[in-house]
């Protein structure tokens, strides 16, 4: 079985923005790529897990959806980081699915997919239903506190960025 970190990509990986309609919207944040670098390092999976309702709402189409991931991993790419794999939920809040956060359906498919044990695994997010989703799957997760982060919510660890997020881990797993 494999470690792995789920990454919720909005307000964690990539500047939140409402409702992201293409690629050119997508804005790195700071230390994001160094984070998953150093995760890619480690030797565990990086696995972006994100709830994109915008797709129901007819926001955007998962064609688009496609191209904003694509231009995600290009940007990573250039500065040496890596995506293993991303999952999304295309559905409304009140469609009921099993793969919406904070249900566990994406992380448990991760699971099947990459022969992952979900509680040796972690998950770092900006928002309570990140918090939430890790503490379903028996997660481990980190909270990186944001403009969008509920008022008390408090995760198993915080951290400033992804890549302290990254640091912590790297502490948590012996390394």
């Amino acid at each position: 079985m494999r470690i792995a970190v789920f990454i919720d990509r909005d307000g964690t990986i990539c500047k939140d923005v409402h409702y992201m309609r293409s690629p050119e919207q997508f804005e790195l944040l700071p230390d994001a790529a160094e984070g998953i670098k150093l995760l890619n390092e480690l030797g565990v999976k990086v696995i972006v897990a994100t709830n994109q309702s915008g797709v129901a709402g007819g926001y955007f189409t998962e064609a688009d959806l496609k191209k904003i991931h694509e231009r995600m991993i290009e940007e990573l790419s250039k500065r040496g980081a890596r995506i293993d794999a991303i999952y999304y939920c295309p559905h409304h809040p009140n469609d009921n699915c099993d793969c919406r956060k904070p249900k566990i359906g994406m992380l448990k498919q991760a699971a099947r997919d990459l022969d992952l044990k979900l509680d040796k695994c972690f998950i770092v997010g900006d928002k309570r239903l990140d918090i939430e989703t890790g503490r379903n799957a028996g997660c481990m997760s980190i909270l990186i506190p944001g403009p969008e982060t509920e008022a008390g919510v408090k995760g198993d660890l915080v951290a400033l960025n992804l890549l302290e997020a990254a640091e912590l881990i790297a502490r948590e797993i012996g390394k």
